[in-house]
């Protein structure tokens, strides 16, 4: 795939922004308007706009549409472009914001090809919210054109290509936030910090979902093809598949070619993508674009617990398959003595472990319970309150809401921080990389039906070629 020519951020050591400050001092009062808008000047609350991080979105899908409503109201920020291959995303996104900055006077253009987004000069930063198997070549080379990056979880496909970004966007000093924003959710946090900080005493359990497919496939949307799916093999997989799908009319305006870019080759179908969408990542079921659970909720859960055990820059030594381990789950082993625990629905951890009371509300996902020396906490969201085994625990904790409102966190505030302190942002790239990871890792011992080791040092299964073999995978070569 052709590379974008890097862009460096300061040109003869100057900024683009403090050639405008100079700029606007240099030509004197007198080439002042006689009346200026607070929004200008960065009074009342507003951020003068030679102080906006200027941000181009690559995708526009419906997690595209989330983060395109929050970033064209904040103030902060300036919307100079936005990428889709799909002409209609791109015409509807335009609409969206020309509306949003009638009175701002920002001027944004649309592309087609996320290349020329990150060509321009005067974008700062870029959020990719594109399909899962465009997450790391995009933001590799975003990192090489000197912009900071917010990439939406999975980061990655494959374990080396995980390594290939973070070494990427180290060397190029870019400031990269995964987007696991749950962690960024003040009760989870809170939780989460009392668990790091040993309010459980030592951890001895943790346990989170993982689902096999048979439900997803049940999805009326799937129905129509269920005879081109092998449906008893492909309901019990615990991992994404390849399925051979029939070629259906490529929509006017969908550019398909750059749609499937590094992957594999699959015709156009819609269960890929469609329009008007009413799916969250509905490629993520087939292997060659998404990441099955690590897309859909693994990755959000991963992050909180590994940070709250205290392994977020690092990851398992061993994994336990239940086809030849001694637990009936497949379960990770890390060195401090944690273990996690896979299940399928959160009754498992009293039927299977008897880990909690039978009387233990557990509700919800992007999280986990936590089971230490001193008892038991939830982490959960979309389910309720957080849980907990009792007062004590909640005195402790000092909680000022047990209710995980989604809504109310600070990711996208950290990074436009972290962006003007050059600071590091709460899942940076090496985060991102460790929460991705333990995903792809899991799939692999699903793939193959054993335990592994593993070392998170040199990120390689010991002397075992098969699994080593399963780190990476190949990528085809554009020509467009």
């Amino acid at each position: 795939m052709s590379q974008v020519s890097p862009k460096a951020k300061q040109n003869d050591g100057i900024s683009r922004r403090s050639f405008l400050n100079k700029a606007v001092t240099a030509t004197g009062a007198l080439a002042l308007p006689t009346i200026i808008p607070a929004s200008a000047l960065g009074k009342d609350g507003h951020v003068a706009p030679s102080n906006r991080i200027t941000i181009g979105q690559i995708g526009l899908g419906r997690m595209g549409r989330g983060h395109t409503r929050f970033l064209s109201y904040e103030d902060s920020v300036e919307m100079l472009a936005v990428c889709d291959v799909d002409q209609l995303r791109r015409e509807e996104t335009m609409t969206t914001i020309s509306n949003v900055y009638k009175d701002r006077k920002v001027s944004c253009k649309a592309y087609n090809d996320y290349r020329d987004v990150l060509a321009r000069d005067d974008i700062d930063a870029v959020v990719i919210v594109t399909p899962d198997h465009w997450h790391t070549p995009i933001s590799i080379e975003a990192a090489k054109a000197g912009k900071d990056i917010y990439c939406e979880k999975p980061i990655t496909l494959t374990v080396r290509e995980g390594r290939e970004l973070v070494e990427t966007v180290r060397r190029n000093k870019g400031i990269f936030q995964t987007g696991t924003q749950y962690r960024s959710i003040p009760a989870v946090r809170q939780v989460s910090n009392f668990v790091r900080n040993g309010g459980l005493g030592k951890v001895k359990s943790v346990f989170t979902l993982w689902r096999n497919w048979k439900g997803r496939l049940q999805e009326e949307r799937f129905k129509p093809y269920h005879k081109f799916i092998n449906m008893e093999a492909a309901s019990r997989s615990y991992i994404p598949m390849n399925f051979e799908l029939p070629a259906e009319p490529v929509p006017e305006g969908l550019d398909w070619e750059r749609w499937v870019g590094p992957a594999a080759w699959h015709d156009y179908n819609q269960l890929y993508h469609v329009n008007p969408f009413d799916k969250v990542v509905p490629w993520c079921f087939e292997a060659d674009f998404g990441a099955g659970a690590v897309t859909l909720y693994h990755s959000h859960a991963a992050d909180i617990i590994q940070y709250a055990i205290g392994e977020e820059r690092s990851g398992p030594v061993e994994f336990f398959h239940p086809d030849d381990g001694p637990y009936p789950t497949l379960t990770y082993s890390y060195a401090n003595g944690t273990l996690v625990h896979l299940v399928e629905r959160w009754d498992d951890i009293k039927r299977l472990y008897q880990a909690v009371p039978d009387n233990a509300r557990l509700e919800g996902n992007f999280g986990g319970v936590f089971v230490g020396e001193n008892g038991w906490v939830t982490s959960m969201a979309t389910g309720g309150e957080i849980e907990a085994s009792s007062e004590d625990l909640f005195a402790a904790m000092n909680l000022k809401t047990r209710r995980v409102n989604i809504g109310d966190n600070n990711h996208h505030a950290n990074w436009f921080e972290c962006i003007r302190t050059r600071q590091q942002p709460y899942t940076d790239e090496e985060l991102g990389h460790r929460t991705a990871s333990l995903g792809h890792l899991t799939i692999i011992a699903y793939k193959l039906q054993r335990s592994l080791k593993w070392d998170p040092v040199k990120e390689v299964f010991p002397e075992d070629a098969e699994a080593n073999r399963l780190l990476w995978r190949a990528k085809r070569v554009l020509e467009i």
